[in-house]
Formats: C-alpha cells, sequence, structure tokens
C-alpha cells in the first residue's frame, strides 16, 4: 500500500490546518484527518461549473467562484464560459495559489495565465457585498465551493453565507435570470428550503464524484433569481 507524503500544510483565517499530500500520482488536500479534495475525485467539482453555465446559457458571463482549491471549477469555468467571458475566484489561502504554482502546477497549466480570469485573496463575501454596493458589477453566476456543504463548514466566517441574509446578499448580487450555484458533499432538505425562502427558484442535483459513475454522491443546489 503506497504511503501518504506529505508535501506543505497551510492555515485556514479563522479555521484549522490544511495538508497538501501526495498519494502515488494522486494529490489530495486534507483538513485534519478528512479529505477536502483530490484528483480521483474531481468530478463533481467540475460539474459546478460545467451545469452552471449550461442552465445560464449566456454569452461572455461574469462568474464568481467561491474558492479556488485544486482549480477544478476555475478551469472547467473557463473551459465553458467561452469568449469575451470573466470568471473570478476569491481564495482566502494564500499558499493554495503556492501549491498551484509549484507541486499541483501539473494541474494548474496555463489557466492563472488565461486573461478572462483572475484570482483575488479575499473572502468571497466581500466580493458579493462589492457587487451590492457598486464598487463591481453583478454576477451572471455565483458558485460556491468553499466548504463542504451548509452543514459541514470549514471556516467559521463562512456560516453566514448560508444563513437567509447572506442568501439574500448573493441574490442581490445576481443579475436577473442569475443563477446561485452551490456544491456539498451531502444533502442537507432544510437549506433547500432556505434558499427559496430567500427568494430563490431551487433545482437540486446528484453528481457522482467521479464521471465513471463511481465514487461518493455529491449535492449542488441551482438557485435561480427570478
Amino acid at each position: 500500500m503506497l504511503p501518504r507524503e506529505t508535501i506543505a500544510t497551510a492555515e485556514i483565517p479563522g479555521g484549522e490546518t490544511l495538508t497538501l499530500v501526495s498519494h502515488g500520482r494522486d494529490h489530495i488536500i486534507m483538513l485534519g484527518r478528512d479529505e477536502l479534495m483530490g484528483t480521483r475525485m474531481q468530478f463533481s467539482e467540475e460539474q459546478l461549473a460545467e451545469l452552471t453555465l449550461a442552465e445560464l446559457n449566456r454569452k461572455a458571463p461574469r462568474v464568481l467562484v467561491g474558492g479556488y482549491g485544486m482549480g477544478f471549477t476555475f478551469r472547467k469555468a473557463l473551459e465553458k464560459a467561452g469568449e469575451g467571458a470573466r470568471v473570478v475566484v476569491a481564495e482566502v489561502v494564500p499558499e493554495i495559489l503556492e501549491w498551484a504554482k509549484g507541486p499541483l502546477a501539473h494541474l494548474t497549466g496555463d489557466s492563472l495565465e488565461d486573461q478572462r480570469g483572475e484570482v483575488v485573496l479575499c473572502d468571497v463575501a466581500a466580493l458579493i457585498d462589492d457587487a451590492n454596493d457598486g464598487t463591481c458589477g453583478k454576477w451572471d453566476a455565483i458558485l460556491l465551493d468553499v466548504d463542504n456543504g451548509p452543514d459541514g463548514i470549514v471556516r467559521d466566517g463562512n456560516q453566514r453565507l448560508y444563513s437567509r441574509t447572506g442568501l439574500g446578499k448573493a441574490r442581490d448580487a445576481l443579475m436577473p435570470g442569475g443563477v446561485l450555484s452551490i456544491w456539498s458533499a451531502a444533502p442537507d432538505h432544510r437549506f433547500r428550503i432556505r434558499l427559496k425562502e430567500a427568494g430563490f427558484q431551487v433545482e437540486e442535483r446528484v453528481v457522482r464524484a467521479r464521471p465513471n459513475n463511481k465514487g461518493p454522491h455529491h449535492t449542488i443546489w441551482f438557485a435561480h433569481r427570478r
């Protein structure tokens, strides 16, 4: 059995420690003893971007992604968004970008040089607030993959994203007809109700972690601004 080798660690602001490990040819980001994400199970994070942009069906959309991670959602958004699109990622852990340019460079490729994309070192909630106060334009889509879901908070400050107030701010930061998409490791019936109470039209899909219809089942909510 291949051992896991620690490559690097990083502290989440107001949270726990992330550990980047290698396991043979695969890489995994650990949160404590739990696997947060890895190269063997990236499909659902790619689906977060691909399915959202298919739901949106707009040319040159403005897309905000909460959390870079290993860049799966960011790269798929760039691939599917088309010419003239704008894809901005909010990431709170600076070391994540160092890993993307270092030990994970084989995954990153030239995506960080794509002129349509940008990674901003900040809380995604700050960019949502900027859209609401006019500092920046509103978004066609907001994709959140900063936790393991509404009931799997990685960083205490993220709880506000899933509150009724936070969801209302996300709704107001969207263009009419825009989509708020949220990835979760597990279903959450109460959260689906909360999305509806925040004024969204909600669709829920279950996707597998691997493209061969294997691996854990993950949940994605697509909340449409009416």
